[in-house]
């Protein structure tokens, strides 16, 4: 096969198919960066009264409010989350977008562009490597659908007693990270174990979502994560998550199907709305949309 991508993505596309990986060579500024994460610390230091004007709906999932999780034992989700939607533009809900501080919106525009860019490159790198014509998982996506969750991970006086985020599996296509350059929270679990992922200054962490598990019968999995807190650091990381169209059909693409298939078809917008009720409770949403089930 004759790759057309960029080879920097090809490489790390290869990569992160199987794990979550690292990426430093991704072209966004690191000033874009910087001015994302210095606005949004300056949000979360915002008095309560002002943060809840842009509280979530009761049932809704944009704008403040906290993580919505489940329960493990006596540990409890410990973190407060910003919820936009990005892409396509006339979806954004401009009622929960922060007006405060001033220039947070600026900053999330920019970032969340550049995002996007990344996201695509990926993408055709993506549909390349599973040996299809390079705009086929864009294609699948119509209108991109990007939103982005940042998650404020106060620090915690006992941190066994709380996650971040409680254990799960992204129900998008990929997912882009940014993490804190000096605080480690993010968590996969390897083998049984959970396994931290240090964070680089400057990087992206690509994480592959339940669509491209689905999509792959199952050849390239998404992975089972979660959010540690710390007891004397913050932690805010930034995570983007690239949809496909609510109305496209997500199971096992013919050429990856080598003996049996291992998913259901489904309207991924179907596949959305069962996750969502069922909230964060590891790999359950894969597991369900496996035949047989």
């Amino acid at each position: 096969m004759t790759y057309h991508s960029s080879s920097r993505f090809l490489y790390y596309t290869e990569l992160f198919l199987s794990l979550p990986k690292t990426v430093v060579n991704h072209g966004v500024a690191a000033e874009v960066l910087q001015e994302m994460k210095d606005a949004t610390a300056k949000f979360f230091q915002l008095p309560l009264e002002e943060k809840n004007k842009i509280r979530m709906a009761s049932g809704g999932f944009e704008g403040y409010g906290q993580v919505d999780g489940v329960a493990r034992g006596e540990t409890m989700d410990w973190s407060d989350q910003l919820v936009l939607t990005l892409y396509p533009a006339q979806f954004r809900m401009l009622n929960s977008w922060p007006t405060e501080p001033e220039g947070y919106k600026e900053a999330i525009e920019a970032y969340s562009s550049e995002v996007k860019r990344v996201g695509e490159e990926l993408l055709r790198s993506l549909s390349l490597i599973m040996g299809m014509e390079k705009h086929t998982l864009l294609e699948l996506h119509k209108e991109l659908l990007q939103t982005l969750r940042v998650n404020y991970i106060p620090p915690c006086s006992m941190p066994d007693k709380v996650l971040g985020l409680s254990p799960h599996s992204d129900t998008s296509t990929i997912t882009i990270l940014m993490q804190e350059d000096n605080v480690t929270g993010l968590q996969i679990r390897k083998e049984g174990e959970w396994v931290p992922v240090k964070p680089i200054p400057n990087a992206l962490v690509v994480n592959v979502g339940d669509a491209i598990e689905i999509w792959s019968n199952g050849k390239y999995k998404s992975i089972e994560h979660r959010a540690v807190a710390n007891e004397g650091k913050l932690r805010i990381s930034y995570a983007s998550f690239l949809f496909p169209h609510v109305d496209v059909e997500v199971g096992p693409f013919d050429h990856m199907v080598e003996s049996s298939r291992m998913y259901k078809k489904v309207k991924y917008g179907d596949y959305l709305t069962t996750a969502l009720k069922n909230k964060l409770k590891g790999k359950a949403h894969t597991e369900m949309a496996k035949t047989g089930r």
